[in-house]
């Protein structure tokens, strides 16, 4: 259906270091081998690569932040300046 939201779940308890988080959304979003698999690749991606509208969802998100610490931090940064610079992304925390 045309203008349907894709959704992409992370789900926290399963995602612990950067690179779990790479995986999970190079998994979902089907990225390129190309993608940089650092936080200014993860901007690039995002903010231009995937197509919209589209929503990221973080479960459990309590247990990422937990083992995550300031990553966590930068990533939440990421996804709320992302909200900022996208009408057609959403990002919701649980």
């Amino acid at each position: 259906m045309p203008g349907s939201i894709k959704r992409y779940i992370l789900e926290g308890n399963s995602i612990h270091s950067l690179a779990e988080l790479y995986d999970e959304i190079s998994r979902q979003m089907v990225l390129s081998n190309e993608f940089g698999r650092n936080l200014d690749a993860l901007w690039d991606v995002l903010s231009s690569d995937v197509e919209g509208p589209f929503e990221i969802i973080w479960r459990h998100s309590r247990a990422s932040k937990y083992s995550m610490k300031k990553d966590f931090v930068r990533l939440l940064k990421i996804f709320r300046d992302l909200e900022d610079e996208r009408s057609d992304f959403k990002f919701i925390i649980e």
